[in-house]
């Protein structure tokens, strides 16, 4: 079988920005006081939202390069319109994956 590698990056792009924006809500007003309650957790908290955005858009731009699409283009708009802009990168890359596997009808 010959399965393309673009849905590979695209899933682990998805599951890296679900960590970090599970880092982001950490930082939010129900969950602020246990997250800063300790400089250790508040610490650990943004290192790990910071591997988690730069893995988001590493295997962003990977996907896009593997699909054959402007890896700028992809990251950039992810990167300025974040965290809106990297889901709809996520599912605008995904959609032109699965059109890119469905066989062209004959008609």
């Amino acid at each position: 079988m010959n399965f393309s590698t673009a849905p590979r990056a695209l899933t682990a792009a998805t599951c890296a920005l679900l960590v970090a924006l599970c880092c982001c809500a950490l930082f939010l007003p129900p969950l602020v006081e246990a997250t800063v309650s300790t400089a250790l957790r508040a610490a650990a908290t943004g290192v790990v939202l910071a591997c988690a955005l730069l893995l988001h858009w590493a295997f962003l731009g990977l996907s896009a390069q593997r699909m054959q699409r402007s890896v700028l283009g992809w990251v950039s708009l992810s990167l300025l319109l974040f965290p809106v802009g990297s889901a709809a990168a996520l599912i605008l890359l995904g959609w032109f994956e699965d059109e890119q596997q469905q066989p062209v009808a004959a008609g």
